[in-house]
């Protein structure tokens, strides 16, 4: 597995800019642990313990990206573009 394929889009941005309590920081952190999890269940599939936290982890991502539509639909489809993830099943 390969470390260094997951880069952030927001550690591209200035430091300035950064604010790690953001919405969109957190939602950014958790699709790379997301797409971590998903390359290390190619190599791992009966690794239930890590399935669990995958779980959970979406959860916490779903919670996150209904609270940004309802509060700024523009961030959240600026987030969503930037993400290039599908948005299907937002609550």
């Amino acid at each position: 597995m390969i470390k260094n394929l997951f880069i952030p889009f927001i550690s591209q941005k200035k430091k300035e800019e950064e604010n790690p309590g953001s919405v969109e920081f957190q939602v950014v952190n958790f699709t790379n642990k997301i797409r971590k999890l998903t390359s290390h269940f190619k190599l791992h599939p009966k690794d239930y313990l890590s399935q669990r936290g995958l779980r959970k982890i979406l959860g916490k991502r779903q919670g996150l990206l209904s609270y940004l539509l309802e509060r700024d639909k523009r961030r959240f489809e600026k987030l969503m573009s930037e993400l290039n993830t599908r948005d299907s099943q937002i609550r």
